[in-house]
């Protein structure tokens, strides 16, 4: 019985790196390249078209970024496992990786062997994280795995839920001040308010977990192209 071909959608932005990473990755007999994007929009439309088993995705891309694109393929392609290859080695952004539903996490300075082997393991359904992010991505994963259902969710008032929806539409707080005919500080406050009582600290993380709990629709084509 033959070795199953592990098909691989690449997304990033910086031609020379997407360039480099096709070049290792044809190298691996068991490993099919079956498209490159450059932005989240192009990865979404290739896995939409492909159905590969595993995307390689960068964070910071034009039109739609990484996380967004992560968040769209997990809740909508399961099958397709997303491994997020990055330079960014922050926090924030890992965490947010790991929210949108990302089954790895790696810096782009990982080894070629490593970044290899974490396709393998992906296309399997495993994860893997680079050594320095471990201790902040296992608190993360831990946390999601534990977290007990609640009703947040049920108990924002219609305020808090307009707010989301402002949010997710990226108004920024002078334009969700006006549209509510409030004082900017006032959504200030209420903003500071929504995200204590939500558990996220800043406004993606209300954008994700809006998304995530059905609060509000996902980011459409057309919204992220004007």
């Amino acid at each position: 019985m033959g070795i199953e071909t592990i098909r691989v959608v690449v997304a990033d932005d910086h031609d020379l790196f997407r360039e480099g990473l096709r070049q290792l990755l044809e190298t691996v007999p068991m490993i099919e390249i079956v498209g490159e994007a450059c932005d989240g929009q192009e990865a979404i439309q290739l896995v939409m078209s492909q159905q590969p088993d595993v995307v390689l995705m960068d964070i910071n891309m034009p039109r739609l970024d990484g996380i967004r694109a992560t968040e769209y393929i997990v809740k909508n392609y399961p099958d397709t496992n997303v491994v997020v290859l990055t330079m960014y080695q922050d926090d924030e952004y890992a965490i947010h990786a790991v929210r949108a539903g990302a089954k790895s996490y790696l810096l782009k300075n990982t080894k070629s062997d490593e970044v290899i082997e974490a396709i393998k393991v992906a296309a399997s359904g495993g994860a893997t994280i680079d050594a320095t992010m471990a201790p902040i991505l296992m608190r993360e994963y831990q946390r999601l795995l534990t977290r007990q259902p609640n009703e947040k969710e049920q108990l924002l008032t219609e305020r808090e839920m307009t707010l989301l929806k402002h949010l997710a539409q990226g108004y920024s707080n002078k334009q969700i001040a006006d549209h509510l005919s409030l004082a900017e500080s006032t959504v200030k406050n209420n903003l500071s308010a929504l995200f204590h009582k939500i558990g996220v600290r800043d406004r993606t993380q209300a954008v994700l977990y809006a998304i995530s709990q059905g609060l509000v629709p996902r980011p459409s084509e057309h919204q992220q192209q004007h």
